[in-house]
């Protein structure tokens, strides 16, 4: 059973986006090195590489490697309809692992992208189920947020990964939803320092039997 971790990047006060989605410097250290998070993409891979997502960030050398292994590790992505809504999906093409589920009462989008691997399920359980599914023993990514928020309340969650950039929002979207507290992680088990971000993960203690 694959490890579930939910990760999204987030300013200094805990927010992944301002209070219309706009992400403001959020993702600028995803430009502001010469390495590439992934190498280049190769036509002769065919249509489920994903590696044209990653070589057009360009970050610093400990960023890129802390991120490539991440990506790499991810079989299924769990987002929720807000998010899929906001960036179409990623237009069929995530951009990492080769499967998406999608939380949401209502059904994928007619003739949207039928060859790519998103399912839509009904609930955060039945989320997690196919994930595993699908994923096998690589890593589920969950995206911080509402429905993220509601697996990490829910128990269903294993570690949780946070990039945290020096800004501060105010206010905007929580990276735990509407969660309420307190609930204690241990760790960090991983601290990288990247060139405008921290790069942490936690453990969540006790997260599924």
């Amino acid at each position: 059973m694959g490890t579930v971790i939910m990760h999204s990047v987030t300013s200094l006060d805990g927010y992944i986006a301002d209070d219309r989605d706009g992400v403001g410097p959020l993702h600028d250290w995803y430009f502001n090195g010469n390495t590439p998070i992934l190498p280049e993409p190769d036509a002769t891979e065919g249509d489920h590489d994903h590696s044209g997502s990653g070589s057009r960030f360009r970050v610093s050398p400990a960023s890129a490697e802390y991120v490539r292994g991440f990506w790499q590790s991810i079989g299924c992505i769990v987002m929720g309809r807000h998010l899929f809504d906001l960036v179409d999906g990623w237009e069929g093409r995530p951009p990492a692992g080769d499967h998406v589920v999608v939380v949401s009462h209502r059904p994928k989008p007619e003739g949207w992208h039928p060859e790519a691997s998103y399912h839509f399920v009904g609930d955060i359980t039945e989320a997690i189920a196919v994930a595993q599914d699908l994923a096998g023993d690589r890593i589920i990514a969950v995206n911080a947020g509402r429905v993220g928020g509601q697996l990490f309340a829910a128990g269903l969650v294993d570690e949780v990964a946070m990039d945290v950039v020096p800004a501060v929002f105010g206010s905007g979207k929580p990276y735990f939803g509407d969660v309420d507290g307190p609930h204690l992680l241990e760790g960090p088990t991983v601290l990288v320092q990247g060139d405008g971000v921290l790069h942490t993960l936690y453990t969540v203690p006790a997260a599924r039997p």
